[in-house]
């Protein structure tokens, strides 16, 4: 990952989202099977569901949306609790640890659009928000390249094939999880144990 400073000392967004705000998020950062590993492990959520958004029900199915030609990204839907779990942390947990937001339509060999770096919005709010805290890493330097997570209306959520629900937790040995989501699980316990169930 492209950051240049601890990812304990990653910074809190300048403000919190106002109120109200909803338990859910929609939030694609390459594999969803590594992201939904890291956002299981945090206080206040209540469910992470790995899917597809960007595209058509059509086009929403794994072997399909592998071809990187659907409009779809793999996400997670992450289901929280706001009054355990705000909007700032989670998109700190979503930029600090869980992803490289500096590659454009990759992370690591993972290569294409489906891969991309995005937020899926809900509403205006979620989206000035995000705006502004990619503002506010950018301005800062956090990392060594210009964030490139891009922000996109969220048309609908489409759950991802049974097979592919806590991939990760039912495969430990896999050697993709072994090299890929161990070590994001291990850097948030490291970065941000206050945020662990």
């Amino acid at each position: 990952m492209a950051i240049k400073i601890d990812p304990a000392k990653f910074p809190d967004p300048a403000a919190e989202m106002p109120e109200p705000q909803t338990g859910k998020a929609v939030l694609a950062g390459g594999c969803f099977w590594c992201t939904e590993a890291v956002y299981g492990r945090l206080k206040g959520v209540e469910s992470v569901t790995p899917g597809y958004a960007g595209g058509s029900a059509k086009t929403a199915d794994y072997r399909t949306v592998c071809t990187g030609t659907t409009g779809h990204a793999e996400v997670i839907e992450v289901r929280f609790d706001p009054a355990a779990l705000s909007w700032g942390q989670l998109l700190k947990v979503f930029f600090g640890v869980a992803h490289d937001p500096t590659q454009l339509n990759r992370q690591g060999a993972d290569v294409g659009t489906q891969y991309r770096s995005a937020i899926f919005y809900a509403s205006e709010q979620e989206k000035a928000f995000a705006e502004a805290y990619i503002r506010q890493l950018n301005s800062a330097q956090v990392f060594n390249e210009p964030i490139v997570t891009s922000l996109e209306p969220l048309e609908a959520f489409y759950p991802a094939e049974e097979y592919h629900h806590n991939y990760a937790e039912r495969n430990p040995n896999q050697p993709y999880i072994c090299a890929v989501s161990d070590p994001k699980v291990k850097k948030l316990k490291e970065a941000f144990p206050q945020l662990l169930a």
